[in-house]
């Protein structure tokens, strides 16, 4: 049975409940059950819990009106919901209960076994002080497909410890983050992350930064000195803005081929066991096309490309990303904040956020620093979040809005105004969601709430 890990399961369909149970024992999770509010509650009084897994309905209460006894009697555990149909309001409800996360009930259990052991995954990581912590602070933890998908690539190259993985991704989407996820899951415990600025490298230092120099190599070299590379050991090397790397380009190509290395002013070959990641907010390929980054590397970097995705296209991760963002500075500044309001994550998801992950962190900060009754307001968000057209309320004027007062419903303007943008565009959803101010997420959920056929171009 696995030490410290326990799961409680709360359905009141029993052979659902039964089946989660029986295969959670079966990888060697340790597992109560529960089929009603009444029940969880009880062996909650009476056992210590990591994880619970809490149905939406109930026999005798809804799952969700529950959940703050629950952590009132384990403050600690983690909560995840898991409703009959994704729905936002379920979804906002949930975590405004606080809870941690929701999940889609399916015929088959897969789905909620993986995530029962992905959050065993992070307790023996917080267990081993391994930084899972910094890792959901981030932004890579989310449900959305797009985030699910880069972290199931990260776990198949952390099988291949000398593969060398390519991030890609605009500014702010949390490329080190992946990368100290990488490094956590497929390292030596303990062994070293070092991460290299190749935008800041200076172009007469940056072989000795990166591969040491022997005492008295060039002027000034008083010393001898590790690089970066002979710094990391077994543990990883990380080359952030690889994009701006300079003219130690071909040396680098000639290390990742022979793993191994010289320091400036020697002769001898130092062998590196560490794992090379490289980060780009840039087209490399347009890089190798305007001739100011090496084909070879480029084609030696590009085993394993990771396209991590905007923070805009990751839908109900904003939220929750969010909602993790308000917890975690009002316990670091010792505040009481309460749940978020519906208009301010309203904003909060209708935002387009061209900082990304790191943009939601810095909003969240803020507001929690300006906050002086305990509650996040809406007038604490920047005038940018406020204003962005992204908003509903601020449809740009390339559509027109031919509304029939008395007759027209909002419902019905909004569908109106999505299907004219469609033929605007050309059926092109993206360029519709362009023309509407929206991302192309936002578009496709009110397609889906209007009944509108997604066939065309994305």
């Amino acid at each position: 049975m696995s030490s410290g890990f326990r799961v409680l399961v709360v359905d009141d369909e029993e052979l659902y409940a039964q089946a989660i149970g029986d295969e959670l024992v079966r990888q060697g999770i340790e597992c109560d059950l529960a089929f009603s509010g009444r029940e969880a509650l009880l062996q909650a009084d009476a056992n210590s819990y990591q994880v619970i897994l809490l149905d939406h309905r109930l026999p005798d209460n809804d799952g969700i009106v529950i959940i703050p006894q629950l952590l009132g009697r384990q403050p600690d555990v983690s909560v995840i919901v898991m409703t009959a149909y994704h729905t936002i309001p379920n979804a906002v409800a949930a975590i405004r209960r606080g809870a941690d996360d929701y999940i889609v009930k399916e015929p088959s259990i897969k789905p909620i076994i993986e995530r029962i052991q992905e959050m065993q995954r992070r307790h023996k990581a917080r267990a081993a002080g391994s930084g899972w912590h910094e890792h959901r602070q981030g932004g890579l933890a989310g449900r959305s497909a797009g985030i699910v998908n880069v972290i199931e690539q990260l776990k198949k190259i952390s099988q291949s410890p000398e593969t060398t993985a390519l991030l890609t991704g605009e500014t702010g989407v949390g490329k080190e983050v992946a990368a100290r996820y990488l490094h956590e899951i497929s390292r030596p415990a303990g062994s070293p992350f070092v991460a290299v600025d190749c935008a800041s490298l200076p172009g007469n230092l940056a072989e000795s930064l990166l591969f040491g120099h022997e005492k008295g190599s060039f002027t000034g070299a008083d010393q001898a000195r590790a690089g970066a590379f002979e710094e990391a050991g077994e543990g990883t090397v990380l080359l952030d803005e690889i994009g701006d790397m300079g003219d130690v380009q071909s040396k680098l190509l000639r290390v990742l081929e022979n793993r191994s290395f010289q320091r400036v002013g020697s002769v001898k070959e130092i062998p590196f066991r560490a794992r090379v990641i490289a980060a780009t907010n840039q087209n490399l390929n347009e890089r190798v096309k305007q001739g100011t980054f090496r084909q070879d590397l480029y084609q030696r970097l590009c085993v394993f490309p990771i396209q991590i995705p905007p923070l805009r296209e990751r839908g109900d991760d904003i939220l929750l990303l969010a909602n993790h963002f308000l917890d975690f500075f009002a316990g670091k500044l010792g505040k009481e904040m309460a749940a978020l309001d519906e208009d301010v994550t309203q904003r909060l998801m209708a935002y387009s956020y061209p900082g990304n992950v790191r943009e939601l962190k810095n909003i969240i900060e803020r507001a929690v620093i300006m906050a002086e009754t305990g509650r996040l307001e809406l007038k604490l968000l920047p005038r940018r979040v406020l204003s962005d057209p992204g908003n509903p309320d601020a449809l740009p004027p390339s559509i027109p809005i031919d509304f029939k007062p008395g007759v027209d419903t909002l419902e019905a303007l909004e569908k109106r105004m999505i299907i004219h943008a469609l033929e605007q565009a050309g059926n092109v959803k993206s360029e519709a969601a362009r023309l509407l101010g929206i991302s192309r997420f936002q578009l496709m959920r009110r397609m889906d709430r209007h009944g509108l056929s997604k066939k065309g171009k994305d």
